[in-house]
């Protein structure tokens, strides 16, 4: 049985039975009879389900988002905003199905067409800091090309994902069309990735299991598309705003508890502007309320698991310069944290801590910039302050990353491609192309005679 505690309390929410292999090849089985089916839908009748789907999302988001911050411990305000991403997803994937087109191609002898096939069955393996969002930006796209989809939600956040698959057939959706197997990452996942009647895999997690995952995809040669994580940059030039740049930073890393693969955990700021930059950041990052996820003006929760907040405080090997306030007691609380003039080799700048810590160090002109933000074997997100054009440009292709931003921290838009270079992963999701890595081209040439 898997245990699903709440990590503000520590205390049990539910005990639920995990799937072993046997239930996988059974949902596998069950998803290959519905995609006969859901594969054969008309473009347009597809699209109303969707629609449909996305409204049915939309009713219940208030308790979508009750559902995350009793099981993620997101604040209640960040939760409802996911629940409202999960809606607009599938609004926006809804329009796909009519518009996802083949070419006519000249060529000599006759006439040259393409058509966009759908693949079959469809694996998601979801991780646990942003459960439903993640979910939903590799089902939608899935679902909208014509595929079957299996959803193996993380252990210890399988809540909204058993709700969305009961909201997806109040909707209208077929049954078995989208389905969820709760279940260890080992057993469940391990058997989903490298199940030879699965057509693509889509799995966003670490960097470990992601080569697991690929490994096993790699046995029936299947798609796979990874997104796995990241330590990203946050630059700061010395003819920036600086008040909003400092402002915005400690946003920018604790959010969910610094459990966020584009979490700016990694401030670099021009030596002219350090002491300034400093002094603000520190201001702004004892105002970060930190508290009960349930309550409207809480801005960061606890982290997901005593284990995890154990791996977290084991890259913390001096007491941090500027420390915030936390509760005490039950829950997997820890304050957020910052170090100043962090070095290079420091695994605090080279590792991805995943949690409320942030490390920061000065530099003097781009090139040195550069190569910090590069030191790293991550590359997913980040961002450039500069009030100069011409430097945002030349940053932006210097720097290693699949997503940045100038004078934000933004990095997920629905509408826009996301994904990650370097060890972050392969392939992108989201925006306009997303359907074209749940499909096939099917070339066919008709002579004229």
């Amino acid at each position: 049985m898997q245990r699903i505690v709440n990590p503000a309390t520590g205390k049990l929410i539910t005990e639920l039975p995990g799937a072993d292999a046997d239930a996988v090849d059974d949902a596998v089985w069950k998803s290959r009879v519905a995609y006969q089916g859901w594969s054969k839908v008309s473009p347009g009748d597809r699209a109303r389900m969707l629609r449909r789907f996305a409204a049915v999302v939309e009713e219940h988001k208030e308790e979508l988002a009750g559902l995350e911050t009793l099981n993620a411990g997101h604040p209640v305000s960040s939760a409802r905003w996911e629940a409202g991403n999960v809606a607009d997803v599938l609004a926006y994937y809804a329009g796909a199905p009519e518009r996802h087109v083949g070419q006519q191609i000249p060529v000599a002898g006759g006439v040259n067409i393409t058509f966009h096939e759908s693949l079959g069955v469809v694996g998601i393996i979801v991780p646990w800091n942003f459960p439903m969002a993640i979910m939903m930006w590799g089902a939608a796209p899935a679902l909208a090309a014509g595929n079957t989809v299996i959803v193996k939600p993380a252990e210890q956040t399988p809540l909204t994902a058993l709700r969305l698959a009961g909201l997806a057939l109040e909707a209208g959706i077929p049954e078995d069309v989208l389905q969820v197997v709760p279940g260890e990452g080992e057993v469940a996942g391990a058997r989903l990735a490298g199940h030879p009647d699965v057509r693509k895999i889509v799995f966003t997690g670490s960097v470990e299991v992601g080569r697991e995952v690929a490994r096993a995809a790699a046995g029936s040669v299947k798609r796979v598309t990874l997104e796995l994580g990241g330590n990203s940059a946050n630059i700061v030039f010395g003819d920036a705003d600086i008040r909003k740049a400092a402002a915005s930073a400690p946003y920018a890393v604790f959010d969910n508890a610094g459990q966020d693969c584009c979490a700016r955990s990694r401030i670099l700021v021009q030596r002219d502007v350090y002491d300034e930059f400093r002094e603000l950041f520190t201001e702004a990052l004892r105002t970060v309320k930190v508290g009960d996820p349930a309550l409207d003006t809480t801005e960061m929760g606890p982290l997901i698991s005593a284990e995890h907040r154990e791996r977290v405080r084991g890259y913390l090997k001096r007491e941090p310069d500027v420390v915030g306030e936390c509760p005490e007691g039950e829950g997997f609380w820890m304050p957020a944290s910052a170090y100043f003039d962090v070095a290079e080799d420091d695994p605090l700048w080279t590792d991805e801590v995943f949690g409320p810590v942030v490390a920061i160090a000065p530099f003097y002109d781009e090139l040195e910039a550069i190569s910090l933000a590069n030191a790293t074997p991550y590359g997913l997100s980040g961002s450039i302050w500069t009030g100069d054009t011409g430097r945002a440009l030349r940053m932006a292709r210097a720097v290693e990353g699949g997503n940045l931003s100038v004078n934000s921290n933004s990095s997920v838009r629905y509408w826009t491609p996301f994904g990650g270079v370097k060890q972050s992963g392969l392939g992108r999701e989201l925006g306009p192309d997303a359907l074209d890595a749940f499909t096939d081209v099917k070339n066919v040439f008709i002579a004229n005679d």
